[in-house]
């Protein structure tokens, strides 16, 4: 299961009960943290979130309200005697680097006790177990493009699911019992037979086809654009910048590189998205609440947004 927990939902502009823009992911105690505005680690510690489990600190584009929060954070990893080595990734201007990208901000945090390893998102996803050896094998983060007034990009994080398994298969095929587990992690088996033949079995051979897994997406700032539909192609779970309340606001929001309620609602219909969560409000919204018709006149499931607000996502039962 994947744990959602929105720790910011402020759009440039923090309130005292809506800090900047973070949100957490978490899976089997481990953690990918998407963007990391000023007062993530405040609201963190309200609600119980523990920092010092991520792994990976993946920003969607370097607007202030976005980034600000790191060097503090990185600070407070430190002065917690943290080891494990931090991930951090972002989108790239032409010619450059993730290190390039976080040269200002990895120097304002200074000095470490744990290495920090910029890494860019290849665009298969970053396949979390290729890094973090204990992350499950079939977790992956995907960036995709987004249109906002700096290179930006939204996140895809996906856990994939294996077919089910058949143990009359594998006992047809003699497989010993001890090497099903192995077989169910996607690994080919070896084993000997009476006559000292060796037998070779590979997991589709015992195992049924792919099924879904989770997916969640998270937008960061962007216009209304087709990347984001497709980056959130079918995800359990979309979190939506809605910076502004009503479509008469939709030539500032062009403008500004942002979207409406109405295009937030849109695009999860567009993404065939199972639920959506609106955030990155503007300070003149107090209530996002009334305009969520808006977004729901397109979606007619849309949810605001608040700090705090979280979801456990389960595999179905099929």
């Amino acid at each position: 299961m994947v744990e959602v927990t929105m720790l910011g939902n402020a759009g440039a502009v923090p309130l005292p009960e809506r800090a900047l823009t973070s949100c957490v992911l978490t899976l089997d105690g481990r953690s990918v943290l998407i963007d990391c505005g000023e007062g993530t680690q405040t609201a963190a510690r309200k609600l119980g979130v523990n920092l010092m489990r991520v792994d990976v600190i993946a920003i969607t584009h370097y607007h202030g309200d976005h980034v600000f929060g790191i060097p503090g954070l990185i600070q407070s990893l430190n002065l917690g005697e943290r080891t494990r080595p931090l991930y951090i990734t972002g989108p790239v201007r032409d010619g450059g680097s993730v290190r390039q990208e976080f040269a200002m901000l990895l120097a304002l945090a200074g000095k470490t006790t744990f290495e920090i390893i910029p890494v860019e998102t290849p665009a298969e996803g970053l396949v979390l177990h290729d890094i973090l050896p204990d992350w499950p094998d079939m977790a992956r983060l995907r960036a995709f493009p987004t249109d906002h007034r700096v290179v930006s990009c939204g996140y895809s994080f996906e856990l994939g699911r294996r077919g089910r398994f058949f143990p009359e298969k594998a006992e047809a095929l003699g497989v010993p019992k001890v090497l099903w587990k192995k077989l169910q992690n996607g690994e080919n088996v070896e084993f000997s037979e009476k006559d000292g033949g060796i037998v070779c079995v590979r997991p589709e051979e015992v195992m049924g086809e792919r099924r879904r897994g989770i997916k969640v997406a998270f937008s960061g700032d962007t216009r209304y654009c087709r990347t984001l539909a497709e980056g959130a192609k079918d995800a359990d779970l979309l979190i939506c910048e809605s910076t502004y309340g009503t479509d008469d606001q939709a030539e500032t929001a062009w403008e500004y590189g942002h979207m409406t309620f109405s295009q937030a609602g849109l695009t999860a219909k567009q993404a065939k998205a199972e639920r959506l969560w609106l955030t990155h409000f503007s300070q003149r919204i107090s209530d996002p609440s009334e305009f969520l018709d808006n977004a729901r006149a397109f979606f007619p499931g849309a949810e605001a947004g608040f700090d705090g607000k979280s979801a456990v996502l389960e595999f179905r039962q099929y």
